[in-house]
């Protein structure tokens, strides 16, 4: 039986050999472009125009844009090409987690969590500078990391609400009643978690003279403005570095003067509760994406400044490239240049 088998095998190789060797070669072709390897490859983005993500009753002018970093998953051949194109860059996929031992559920929450934060101080900063009413009612204190070190169960989400009782809604409350307790104490954390406080527990650490749970965390508002806004981002989008750039498209419907002047303005930066402007990365690929776009001013942030002046005396790049470090320096930016 088995010697009829090898037999017909034998037979139906010999007859179709050539066939047999073209799929062989197709599926090693096939796997050698899509197999995906552990990085990602970086490369000029574009811009997003914010007139599409806010919906807020006032005079709508100029153009005011997001920029963003196209991101490609490497392949043998583009991770191969990487090496070639002056403009594509390798970073391996861990560089987008705090630590290797993050979920991918975590990191996407800590990023919608981190837009979330800009959006509420993108809209606080921007009504405030422009005199309109603004109302904070209350913030969650959320937890955007957990460190892979803490001995804790608390989760990222989760919304911190006392440490052994005492109330915490921000950041120098937090560390400042931490600093008062023993290293090695362990601590009753209470958190709101799916709308439910939960009773969970935490070990107090020391690192560089720091006590710490190893919990990084942010805060978010809850506020009430005149007039009333909504913003209309995808559900894939998520970060923080878009802030300060919403917080300059909202400033400028809320006034009645024109700051844009029929320039296409495009940027970038993370922007605080104090309207302060700091740092983010990818800088390079977004300036090369607004390039792509014809913008005509790119504001940065200060830290990102000397990166962005590298790249546009690399290629030569016809932009007004503006460092910013708060937004009230923008807005004075574009009041006195038209």
């Amino acid at each position: 039986m088995f010697n009829k088998i090898y037999e017909k095998t034998k037979k139906f190789i010999k007859k179709n050999y050539k066939d047999i060797i073209f799929y062989v070669v197709m599926l090693i072709l096939l796997i050698v472009v899509t197999y995906p390897l552990p990085y990602f490859i970086y490369t000029g983005g574009g811009t997003i125009d914010l007139d599409k993500r806010i919906e807020l009753k006032g005079n709508e002018k100029g153009s005011y844009n997001l920029a963003y970093v196209s991101q490609i998953n490497a392949t043998i051949p583009t991770y191969l090409l990487s090496f070639i194109i002056d403009k594509w860059e390798v970073s391996s996929i861990y560089n987008s987690t705090i630590d290797e031992s993050e979920n991918q559920k975590d990191i996407e929450e800590r990023e919608k969590l981190y837009l979330e934060e800009a959006n509420s101080n993108a809209i606080i900063n921007a009504y405030k500078l422009a005199g309109k009413k603004v109302d904070i009612k209350s913030n969650d204190y959320k937890v955007i990391y957990v460190n892979k070190d803490s001995e804790t169960d608390i989760k990222v989400g989760d919304t911190l609400v006392s440490v052994n009782g005492i109330s915490v809604s921000n950041n120098s409350e937090y560390k400042e009643y931490l600093s008062t307790l023993t290293v090695g104490e362990n601590l009753s954390v209470k958190v709101k978690r799916n709308n439910k406080e939960v009773e969970c527990y935490a070990k107090l650490k020391e690192i560089n003279g720091e006590k710490i749970i190893g919990l990084y965390l942010v805060n978010i508002y809850d506020y009430d403005v005149s007039p009333e806004i909504k913003l209309k981002f995808k559900s894939n989008e998520s970060g923080p570095s878009g802030g300060f750039m919403l917080s300059l498209a909202i400033y400028d419907r809320l006034v009645s003067e024109d700051l844009t002047k029929g320039r296409k303005i495009v940027g970038t930066g993370t922007i605080d509760a104090n309207g302060e402007v700091g740092e983010i990365g990818g800088v390079k690929y977004k300036l090369i994406g607004a390039v792509k776009d014809k913008a005509d001013i790119f504001f940065v942030p200060v830290e990102n400044y000397e990166e962005a002046l590298e790249t546009k005396e690399k290629y030569n790049y016809k932009i007004d490239l503006v460092k910013v470090k708060t937004l009230t320096e923008a807005v004075s930016y574009l009041r006195k240049t038209s």
